[in-house]
């Protein structure tokens, strides 16, 4: 993550040919997490909620990020197998990331971070590990490993923590919760691409999210018409670099192989009421590849979920069949509960 945040916030009344006033609209521009972010929001308290949730992603990028000697993190990560105490917003992602992990029989793994920056992904300086430098890297990766107690975390010598996966999720979430305390009832954000939506838009019409083709970004492979749900998407196209092989390695690293995920998908989907869940599950799912995805999700059906496989066929579970069109050049089907 970066640590300076460019902030632009523009708040507007908008007035209709009639002269009937129509809610007022705030829209706030921001730099941060080490990616663009864009917060639009209506009502008469547009402009005071957007600041407060402008101060609060700034104050989450602090505490969060890897690279901030001052960071929560940073020091965790530093700490040498010590007790560190950290803040309540850290112990509940790490405690997050623990269950999740076990949800997900460890395809989400906080602890990864060591195996991303050897790739390269974290530094720019990309390059193919050996076979035995993963698998000495990898003895350093489980967040079974992870200890905590009340405000204290304790990390193994080796271990380290990093929440890309589920970040930007988390703080979807509490900016919504913003949102509502300051009587905002509409609102579409975007972080980085993670998109999450408050009730519906002003005129009562339902918003509508396009989900990326991830054979060509510059389009969708459909539009979802969704409220009050995240919308999250974990792809192979969005960062990767082709390596002397002429092969392309994506950044999402498979826990158990210490490798980039090739499970036969190339876009997942998740929507569901949670932002940080929404997010893990994005990076899992990818990693499961689809047959455990579905097993996944008809175990719990807390989300729904579209995935783009190598084929280029789209699957999209029963819950959102009906609101995700799919543009006519994909085959596509449907996932129903029934196994």
């Amino acid at each position: 993550m970066k640590r300076i945040s460019a902030v632009f916030c523009l708040v507007s009344a908008l007035l209709t040919g009639c002269g009937i006033k129509e809610p007022l609209k705030g829209s706030c521009d921001i730099f941060s997490m080490d990616t663009y972010m864009n917060l639009q929001a209506y009502g008469d308290a547009a402009d005071a909620a957007l600041k407060k949730a402008e101060s609060e992603i700034i104050r989450l990028e602090k505490l969060l990020s890897v690279t901030d000697v001052n960071s929560d993190t940073y020091k965790l990560n530093a700490s040498h197998g010590s007790p560190t105490e950290v803040d309540s917003d850290v112990m509940e992602l790490i405690r997050y990331g623990i269950d999740m992990g076990s949800k997900t029989s460890g395809s989400l793994d906080i602890t990864v971070y060591p195996v991303l920056r050897e790739w390269g992904f974290t530094t720019g300086d990309y390059k193919i590990p050996t076979e035995d430098t993963i698998n000495e890297i990898l003895k350093n990766v489980g967040y079974n490993k992870i200890i905590f107690d009340n405000n204290e975390v304790t990390l193994p010598e080796g271990i380290e923590v990093d929440f890309g996966a589920i970040a930007k999720g988390y703080t979807s979430d509490r900016i919504m919760k913003i949102f509502r305390e300051n009587g905002i009832s509409s609102a579409i954000i975007s972080l980085g691409g993670n998109v999450q939506t408050l009730g519906r838009k002003p005129d009562g019409s339902l918003w509508k999210v396009a989900v990326i083709d991830p054979f060509d970004p510059d389009k969708a492979v459909g539009i979802l018409e969704t409220a009050n749900k995240a919308v999250i998407t974990s792809g192979n196209y969005e960062r990767y670099f082709t390596g002397d092989d002429g092969k392309n390695y994506c950044h999402i690293i498979d826990p158990s192989t210490g490798r980039p995920a090739e499970n036969g998908l190339v876009s997942v989907t998740v929507i569901g009421e949670s932002g940080i869940m929404c997010d893990a599950l994005s990076t899992a799912l990818f990693v499961m590849g689809r047959d455990r995805a579905e097993e996944l999700w008809r175990s719990d059906q807390s989300f729904d979920m579209i995935l783009v496989e190598s084929d280029g066929s789209i699957a999209v579970t029963d819950g959102i069949a009906d609101s995700f069109k799919i543009e006519s050049r994909h085959n596509s089907e449907v996932i129903s509960n029934e196994s």
